[in-house]
């Protein structure tokens, strides 16, 4: 049974940082691409961030150079530092993994509204105010 439970979503004031994980359990971070995907209330679903099973990461234009994702392959932990946070960042966060090459992990990221991805966390909520 695959399981990710992400934690460190909150409210925070533009300008601020804050820090998501993804924990997964019975899901090697090593196997193929891992990301972070993100839904506001009335918009679609939106790739933010991924990482494939060698550490190439990509990013939406939005959040580049903002937004840095990371893993630890021995806490079997995603990471989403997020700085320089904008109102427009608002949104419901998830952690996504998938053990399929079908798609490079950019592509996969890039595919809005429903990208082909295996396993979902609950999410988490991120607000930030003006």
């Amino acid at each position: 049974q695959v399981q990710l439970v992400e934690s460190g979503g909150g409210s925070v004031q533009a300008g601020g940082s804050l820090r998501l994980s993804c924990a997964a359990y019975g899901y090697t971070v090593s196997m193929y691409c891992m990301g972070w995907f993100r839904q506001a209330p009335g918009k679609e679903r939106e790739g933010v961030a991924g990482i494939d099973s060698e550490g190439s990461t990509t990013y939406a234009d939005s959040v580049r150079g903002r937004f840095t994702i990371s893993k630890d392959n021995v806490k079997n932990t995603l990471y989403l530092q997020m700085n320089s946070l904008k109102p427009d960042d608002t949104a419901m966060y998830y952690c996504a993994a998938t053990y399929s090459r079908e798609y490079s992990c950019p592509a996969l990221v890039a595919i809005t509204p429903t990208p082909p991805v295996r396993y979902w966390g609950q999410g988490t909520q991120v607000t930030v105010s003006s």
